[in-house]
């Protein structure tokens, strides 16, 4: 399934303005407001493969999902994200319809460092042996509702495992990517 060629941000080295990533940083600050994770898509030209301009904001339904059945549910949206598969599905198809492609799925760390977890990467795979999803990982630290530090993060094949990445930020009015 993994194409870097028909998906080349999956390999990382990504590039955003600083605008879209603090709107990522104010998601994770509202989100640490709610005790959850922040979670959403990060999406870019088709046509500019490593270039991202857009997000999209999900919802965490792991506190909902815990409330309804803590058995089944044991952890809260303080602990990991959960989006709706369907809603997910249909960002990705409609993405690729539009050519602004998803390129990213981003969430937070609440009190605890930018890394990716064993969770994460349960998630990523669905309990398989590679990425689930042709996209980038971006993880945000948050501690007591200050955003500390971010990662991207990007499947390698030769490790066999997420591995960090460059994210360039751009300051506004810059129109170069590395």
């Amino acid at each position: 399934m993994r194409d870097p060629a028909k998906h080349p941000w999956i390999t990382g080295n990504l590039v955003l303005p600083k605008s879209l990533l603090e709107r990522v940083y104010a998601e994770a600050r509202a989100a640490y407001a709610r005790d959850e994770e922040s979670c959403g898509l990060l999406v870019g030209k088709a046509g500019e493969p490593l270039v991202l301009d857009g997000i999209v904001p999900l919802e965490n339904r792991a506190n909902k999902l815990h409330a309804k059945d803590p058995e089944a549910y044991p952890r809260t949206g303080r602990m990991y994200f959960d989006i709706n598969p369907m809603v997910f599905a249909r960002e990705m198809r409609d993405g690729d319809l539009a050519g602004r492609p998803v390129k990213v799925l981003y969430h937070s760390h609440l009190d605890t460092g930018a890394y990716f977890s064993e969770t994460d990467a349960s998630t990523a795979t669905m309990g398989g042996n590679e990425p689930a999803h042709e996209v980038a990982y971006l993880v945000t630290s948050i501690y007591a509702g200050e955003v500390r530090a971010h990662e991207l993060f990007v499947w390698s094949l030769e490790a066999r495992a997420f591995v960090p990445s460059a994210l360039h930020v751009l300051e506004e009015g810059a129109q170069e990517a590395p």
